[in-house]
């Protein structure tokens, strides 16, 4: 299966060059309100938020 070939992951519709990798303008801004409202996950154990703050500042010093 191509690219053009695989469909909108969103609605599963064809997908549209002017809004790839979805099917149209409204497929893709739902994708987007699921990234803000934390729908996707990405697997793993949780991130100690105090770690990633210390870490962080040790990368700039």
């Amino acid at each position: 299966m191509t690219l053009a070939s695989k469909p909108c992951p969103i609605c599963r519709k064809p997908r549209h060059p002017d809004h790839h990798p979805f099917c149209s303008t409204r497929c893709r801004d739902r994708d987007l309100a699921r990234w803000f409202s934390d729908s996707y996950a990405v697997p793993g154990p949780p991130a100690d938020p105090e770690e990633a703050a210390q870490e962080s500042w040790r990368e700039q010093d």
